[in-house]
């Protein structure tokens, strides 16, 4: 079986990427490999002075970064396991080394029903779900772009109205030259503007996912079924 992002795009698509984007997107219990990076954001952004107080509430849950920056060190912890429902998922653990302390921007990746697209649990406690569109680039780059966004929380499951929401964008290439993969994230408002973003690049090597495994405080708090 093939990774849930081999799957949500078609072989197809999937086999356009660059070489090195195909095995960093191979990661899960399949090939049996995780996936761990490290580099420099070259500028963490934000938004107008609105959408500070938003920014902080996530942060608090892991979802988003209140802080900006240049230079900053980075990791990024890809990690498969099946989750408490059997679902096979990858971890998107990034951690931003600010002078004021360490920030995380917590994802967990699992494929949404009917299999044609990702479905992206933020945060620490699984409060947000995102669906996840994969796109092969002429370049062979990859673009994700976000879908609909749902809040679930106890009994409610809402979706998210486009005047609060953001739209998230994600680039990632890899640079031969250097030996490195970038990226590129930007968040946007429809009504507001763009949100939140930050760009860099960093190298990446391969561990086997049995021999790592998921050390604590990887996985979320709390598990969300609904999908």
């Amino acid at each position: 079986m093939s990774s849930i992002f081999r799957r949500a795009m078609g072989a197809a698509a999937f086999d356009r990427l660059h070489p090195e984007l195909r095995r960093r997107f191979s990661v899960g219990l399949a090939s049996g490999e995780a996936c761990l990076g490290r580099g420099v954001m070259d500028r963490i952004w934000h938004g107008r002075a609105f959408t500070k107080p938003f920014l902080a509430l996530g942060g608090s849950r892991n979802i988003l970064v209140p802080r900006t920056g240049r230079d900053v060190p980075f990791t990024i912890e890809n990690v498969p396991y099946a989750d408490s429902y059997g679902r096979e998922t990858v971890t998107f653990v990034r951690t931003f080394a600010l002078p004021s302390g360490p920030r995380r921007f917590d994802a967990t990746m699992v494929l949404a029903p009917g299999g044609d697209r990702v479905l992206d649990y933020l945060g620490t406690h699984q409060h947000l779900a995102s669906d996840l569109h994969l796109t092969a680039e002429t370049d062979g780059s990859l673009l994700i772009r976000s879908g609909t966004h749902r809040f679930r929380e106890g009994p409610f499951d809402l979706r998210v109205p486009e005047l609060i929401g953001g739209d998230a964008e994600v680039r990632e290439s890899f640079d031969e030259t250097t030996g490195r993969f970038r990226i590129r994230v930007r968040v946007t408002n429809r009504r507001f503007g763009p949100l939140f973003g930050y760009e860099g690049s960093f190298t990446a090597r391969y561990q086997d996912a049995g021999s790592l495994g998921v050390r604590a405080g990887l996985r979320p708090v709390r598990e969300e079924a609904r999908a």
